[in-house]
């Protein structure tokens, strides 16, 4: 009869330990082996056709289970599980076509908390940061829209299956509609819209710059302590991307510049004169600059947007274009070696921001 007792004991240990093992949660901090396997998995969610990724290997542990219908500005994204606790949500980047050129030029900001009118009678409230001097690139705001409809649903049915991890992977423009959805998400838990013990890990890739410096402090705040990446190629060009407009308006309301007019009419008359000429040839350039950004990659881009979402309803634009790279960042330093293989080509704008490139500089990494 003891016998048969402690048979049960170590049986029910032994479940309790293989439920442990199947339901293991992520773990904070960079994984290389963990970006590698979405490296392959956004390979085959960003190829147009599958010779891209022909000699890339197939994921080891995850198997795509769902791919979205094309929606929005051809923005797609795909599911893909491990059959245990774990999911992927793969965000494609940008494609061949107009309208997915058409999200990235689309750069005039949008307060990072809000309302979008993807028709009249469909509006998206968003919010991706508290602070209202928080500002998000409005392109790739109106893919994530349009993705977050088709991904909640499936995220909720996923957390039915009994799934808690969930890894968010995005190349390019996936990378930059990434730190939005990351952001959007956590929000939603913290509103208490989605289960709280969910847990999002995020790996944004060749991402560019989403929004401005205090969603930057945002987006940093909701995923400190290792639960976010950036992973960029040194001789990448979309990292840097978009154009940045740093203004006086930027800055905190302590600063400095916020009383200089004020203090330059205290000076002595040719003293004064002079400053003021200063502060204005600093002053205008930028703010003009700002202006015709807002214009042109907002105002006018917007009406090329409608000839593809012919019921959008372009939003008022937030007075700022100061974008900053994002999160915390994992550099692939390129160097001589990287060069000898991939070679600066005019020619060939993407020879750096393919998959493959990074693929080669993440086998080097902590050599």
């Amino acid at each position: 009869m003891r016998t048969n007792r402690v048979c049960l004991w170590a049986l029910s240990i032994a479940f309790l330990l293989a439920d442990h093992s199947f339901c293991q949660s992520l773990k904070p901090g960079f994984d290389q082996e963990e970006y590698r396997e979405l490296m392959y998995i956004s390979a085959r969610t960003g190829a147009l056709t599958p010779t891209y990724y022909a000699d890339i290997p197939e994921p080891k542990r995850f198997k795509r289970v769902y791919r979205s219908p094309i929606m929005g500005l051809d923005n797609l994204w795909d599911l893909w599980t491990d059959n245990q606790s774990t999911a992927v949500i793969s965000i494609r980047g940008t494609t061949d076509k107009p309208e997915s050129w058409i999200g990235n030029f689309y750069a005039a900001m949008v307060p990072a908390k809000g309302e979008l009118k993807l028709t009249e009678k469909d509006v998206f409230t968003y919010e991706l940061a508290a602070n209202p001097k928080a500002a998000v690139h409005v392109g790739w705001l109106l893919g994530m829209a349009y993705l977050s409809k088709d991904i909640l649903p499936k995220i909720d049915s996923c957390y039915k299956a009994g799934t808690r991890n969930i890894l968010l992977m995005g190349h390019s423009q996936g990378g930059a509609i990434n730190f939005l959805l990351t952001s959007y998400l956590h929000n939603l838990q913290k509103q208490k819209a989605i289960p709280t013990d969910i847990r999002f890990k995020t790996y944004c890739s060749a991402g560019p710059k989403p929004g401005n410096l205090y969603y930057a402090y945002a987006y940093e705040t909701l995923t400190q302590n290792g639960w976010a990446f950036n992973v960029v190629n040194s001789a990448d060009w979309v990292p840097q991307t978009p154009m940045s407009i740093q203004t006086m308006n930027d800055y905190n309301d302590t600063n400095p510049f916020v009383n200089a007019k004020a203090i330059i009419k205290k000076q002595k008359f040719w003293q004064r004169i002079a400053l003021n000429h200063v502060f204005n040839k600093l002053n205008r350039p930028t703010r003009r600059a700002q202006k015709n950004y807002e214009k042109y990659l907002g105002k006018m881009t917007s009406g090329i947007v409608r000839k593809s979402l012919k019921d959008f309803v372009p939003p008022d634009y937030f007075r700022s274009n100061d974008y900053v790279r994002t999160g915390a960042s994992v550099v692939l330093l390129a160097d001589s070696a990287y060069y000898e293989l991939f070679p600066d080509d005019p020619k060939t704008i993407f020879v750096h921001h393919f998959h493959k490139p990074y693929l080669y500089l993440l086998d080097k990494l902590g050599q």
